[in-house]
């Protein structure tokens, strides 16, 4: 870090905002434009007006910045709501040496001795261009970071982009230190902000936008080369069979483990599960178990799956994803990359989302305006050997019949939201298999007819369910439909303990375990609420709603309805949170590691392959210290995991994201 009279005088050769800059941007996700930003400078001090809103949500940001002469903020103000409606109030002020700002985490200060930049907590995506511009007056584009850490900025190509206002020169730029992931910015030639970017999707300059789906392929290019060069940096490949050895395995027939025993992996299948007294044979490695536990790996059954969540997830003992929608051909490139070994991630299975189009509509898969488009669209993906389609909340329920007999005859099971204007009764009789998300599978009970679910109101009308009778004859007639007609359902537990009970400045109850491990800009973010609990009553509502929804999986798995254990935002930690919550729905953990196994992959179909630990089956499994049956929080000590008989040690993949690893490897002898 330079002194900071050095720093203080190594800047103005760089281009700087004018007097009177507007620059306005156009966000883009599945190609349609979903939102706004806007950001006039005058003088040192630029406001900046934000919107998106994809998928009946998003933010609504104002902000203002004033910046010194280095390019560092002297005040940061952020009003406005977050993506699920809680209210933004943040600042933050430096005189002299002096910080202080207050977020969602509360109140901080600090006496700055080098210069430091301040990592607005709820900022629009402009602030990553105020970053990178002040990273760039620097000698080794590094700064101090407030509230903690540092932040660092690495250069990529110059590329050409053509629009309205005539071709330009961009270049990228990596910011890398405020998340788990670096940030990816296009900056002119002036270094003023023109993309802000990722493989799903685009703030660009307005003007701009023909260079969306181009830019984006980029940014995929770009983040595939990152998880390539840790894939050679964290995959074990060792000769010959492999021996681990000492180690108890989770038996998912019996829900018990068994004696120490020694498994042997040969290229990506498991050749022998041997007495512990078996001797190796010549030219095998050995990875000593130490008595520990050896699971199967688990299955995530609510994923949308990127790059990042494919590492974390195999990091975590999680080798098989129900992907629940995406960009099919993001999601193609990176099923290929992670099928070919040229990235490390689990096995997936694919789901058609299917939506229908409205001024709410989400913007993955294949969108749809009648029903004959929406049977085409089921016709498309059942010939491209879908496992399934998912139907979301602007579909016209009156097409689903069709859309489910055609998803039959083509061997797909059905699954989805509840569409606006129906019920979960309506979807159970249309032909769904299964339904997503409890929050969907309850709200029949307790909104009015026309209330809108297309929206935000999908959540926020959870307030009304603590009054909700369990007992009462319209609750108990939709669990007899779904015992009748064996229909599943896939809670996502964990997203709704999130929504109904996180608070600005306290620690998630599902995050305690790890986030003293995680990057500051995660620490930061998961101590912030996501829903608006300000109304009076509205606390204890939200509070008492999550119980509410506990009770009634507690009552889905007292009556024999299949769960599936999935988590919508992002699986690795949350997945193990998720497996912990099914403890208060009254399951054992050996009932929940079983689910999570064998019965994930026998509900889809690849159980002569997958879900236990058997000579023959692939070799997906992972190890952890401790006995999970009798705690379910040892599965979040792992050691070591193994995909396909490649070999990952969590201590070495953490660190490729800011993460201080939670367990030493294993001992490997060669």
């Amino acid at each position: 870090m330079p002194s900071p009279k050095i720093a203080l005088t190594l800047l103005l050769s760089l281009p700087s905002l004018a007097l009177g800059d507007t620059f306005n941007y156009v966000f883009i996700i599945g190609e349609k434009n979903v939102g706004h930003l806007t950001a006039e400078t005058v003088g040192s001090r630029t406001t900046v007006d934000y919107d998106v809103k994809n998928n009946g949500r998003g933010p609504t940001i104002t902000e203002s910045v004033a910046l010194d002469a280095s390019g560092l903020p002297t005040e940061w103000r952020v009003t406005g709501t977050t993506t699920f409606g809680s209210k933004i109030a943040e600042h933050f002020t430096r005189k002299g040496a002096q910080g202080e700002w207050q977020d969602s985490t509360g109140k901080g200060h600090s006496t700055i001795h080098a210069p430091s930049i301040y990592l607005a907590q709820s900022a629009s995506p402009w602030a990553n261009g105020v970053y990178a511009r002040a990273l760039l007056r620097t000698a080794d584009k590094r700064l101090a970071a407030l509230p903690g850490g540092e932040v660092r900025l690495e250069k990529g190509e110059t590329l050409s982009v053509q629009g309205n206002s005539g071709p330009l020169e961009v270049t990228r730029y990596e910011l890398i230190g405020i998340d788990l992931d670096p940030e990816t910015v296009l900056l002119d030639a002036n270094n003023n902000l023109f993309a802000d970017l990722d493989a799903r999707s685009i703030l660009v300059r307005a003007g701009y936008e023909g260079e969306e789906k181009r830019l984006r392929e980029m940014a995929a290019t770009w983040s595939s080369q990152r998880f390539v060069n840790i894939e050679h940096e964290v995959a074990h490949h060792y000769p010959g069979p492999i021996r681990i050895r000492n180690v108890r395995l989770f038996d998912p027939i019996t829900s018990s483990l068994t004696q120490p025993l020694s498994v042997l992996v040969q290229d990506k299948v498991i050749a022998a599960v041997e007495g512990l007294d078996s001797p190796a044979t010549s030219g095998e490695t050995t990875i000593e178990g130490a008595g520990g536990t050896l699971i199967a790996g688990l299955y995530e059954m609510h994923s949308h799956l990127g790059q990042s969540d494919a590492l974390l997830d195999v990091a975590a003992g999680i080798t098989t994803v129900r992907d629940m929608g995406n960009d099919n051909a993001v999601l193609d490139k990176l099923i290929q990359q992670i099928d070919s070994g040229t990235i490390a991630g689990p096995h997936v299975i694919r789901s058609g989302f299917i939506e229908g189009r409205s001024p709410f509509n989400a913007n993955n898969g294949i969108l749809v305006d009648s029903e004959a488009k929406a049977v085409e669209a089921v016709r498309w993906y059942g010939a491209r050997n879908y496992w399934q389609i998912k139907s979301y909340n602007s579909m016209n329920p009156d097409w689903v019949p069709a859309m489910a007999k055609e998803a039959h005859l083509l061997g797909m099971r059905v699954a989805g939201h509840i569409p606006a204007f129906s019920t979960a009764d309506a979807m159970i009789l249309a032909g769904y298999d299964e339904i997503t998300h409890i929050n969907q599978f309850a709200l029949g009970w307790v909104l009015q007819p026309g209330e809108d679910t297309r929206t935000l109101f999908r959540l926020t009308a959870l307030k009304r369910l603590p009054s909700l009778n369990l007992q009462s004859p319209k609750v108990q007639h939709t669990i007899d439909l779904m015992v009748e007609r064996k229909i599943a359902i896939d809670p996502t537990l964990g997203i709704h303990e999130q929504l109904t009970q996180r608070r600005d400045g306290q620690i998630p109850p599902g995050a305690v375990d790890y986030i003293d491990h995680m990057p500051i800009g995660w620490r930061r973010d998961a101590m912030r609420a996501l829903a608006d609990t300000s109304a009076p009553g509205d606390d204890l509502a939200y509070r008492q709603a999550f119980d509410k929804l506990v009770a009634v999986v507690r009552m889905l798995h007292e009556r024999g309805i299949f769960i599936l254990f999935g988590t919508d935002t992002g699986g690795s930690f949350t997945y193990h949170r998720e497996l912990e919550l099914y403890q208060l729905a009254g399951m054992s953990p050996a009932e929940i590691l079983k689910r999570a196994t064998f019965d994930s992959a026998r509900y889809v179909s690849q159980e002569q392959r997958m879900g236990s630990i058997e000579k023959g089956k692939l070799a997906d499994f992972f190890l952890i210290p401790g006995d999970p049956i009798k705690n379910l929080k040892a599965i979040k000590t792992i050691t070591m995991v193994v995909k396909d008989g490649t070999i990952y040690y969590p201590s070495e993949v953490y660190p490729k994201f800011g993460i201080r690893p939670f367990a030493p490897a294993p001992k490997v002898v060669q």
